[in-house]
C-alpha cells in the first residue's frame, strides 16, 4: 500500500507538496477498499434505506464516495462539532454546532467517520443519536487508530487500521491543509514541530 509520493504526484502532474512523507495509503488501495465497503453494506442493508451520517468536514471525501459506492438506496445528514473553548484551545468540550436535518427515530443509522482515535467525541454522538432511538446504529470509519483508544466504540465496518501517527489526505487535514490528497500520507515531523 506504499507509495512513491514523486511518482503519484507526477502521474496526476502535480508537484509534490512540501511537508507530506511515505504514503500509507496510495489512491487506488482507498478506492477499492471503499468500495468493498458499499459492497458490504449493499448486502447488509438491502430494503432497509439507511441512513448515513457524518460530521463535517474530515468526512466529506469518504461518506461522499462511499454514498457512490452502495447499490442501494440510501439517504445522507451531517452534523458539525465544535470542541474549542472560548479562548481557541481545541480541548474543550463537545458542543454541537449544526444537529440532523432528519429524524433518526425508527431509521437504520449508519455513522460514517473518517478516522477513530480515542473514540471520546464519537462516544458522544453514539450516546446523543441512541437518545433519539433509531431502529439500528452502526459505525462505518475508513480509518481506525486502535492504539489510542480510550472508550470502547463498536465497528461494524472498517477500512483500514492506522499507525499511531500524524497523518493527511483524502479529507484528514492539518490546520485545514492537505485535505484535498488523494492518498493518505504522513506528516513529516517538521511540520508539526516536533522535530
Amino acid at each position: 500500500m506504499e507509495g512513491n509520493l514523486h511518482a503519484s504526484f507526477e502521474a496526476v502532474g502535480q508537484p509534490v507538496m512540501q511537508g507530506i512523507g511515505r504514503i500509507l495509503f496510495s489512491k487506488e488501495a482507498i478506492q477499492q477498499r471503499v468500495g468493498e465497503l458499499g459492497d458490504q453494506i449493499s448486502r447488509d442493508y438491502i430494503g432497509l434505506n439507511p441512513l448515513f451520517v457524518g460530521v463535517l468536514r474530515g468526512v466529506v471525501f469518504f461518506i461522499s464516495d462511499l454514498m457512490r459506492a452502495v447499490t442501494i438506496p440510501a439517504r445522507l445528514d451531517f452534523m458539525a462539532i465544535s470542541r474549542y473553548t472560548p479562548r481557541g484551545q481545541a480541548k474543550g468540550p463537545v458542543r454541537l454546532i449544526k444537529d440532523l436535518d432528519e429524524l433518526v427515530e425508527g431509521q437504520h443509522v449508519i455513522f460514517v467517520e473518517d478516522v477513530i482515535d480515542t473514540g471520546l467525541t464519537l462516544n458522544y454522538l453514539l450516546r446523543v443519536l441512541r437518545t433519539r432511538n433509531p431502529a439500528t446504529l452502526e459505525v462505518c470509519t475508513l480509518f481506525d487508530k486502535p492504539e489510542r483508544r480510550l472508550v470502547r466504540i463498536p465497528i461494524r465496518y472498517k477500512g483500514f487500521d492506522l499507525p499511531d501517527r500524524f497523518v493527511v489526505g483524502y479529507g484528514l487535514d492539518y490546520h485545514e491543509a492537505y485535505r484535498h490528497l488523494p492518498f493518505v500520507a504522513e506528516l513529516q515531523p517538521e511540520v508539526l514541530n516536533l522535530a
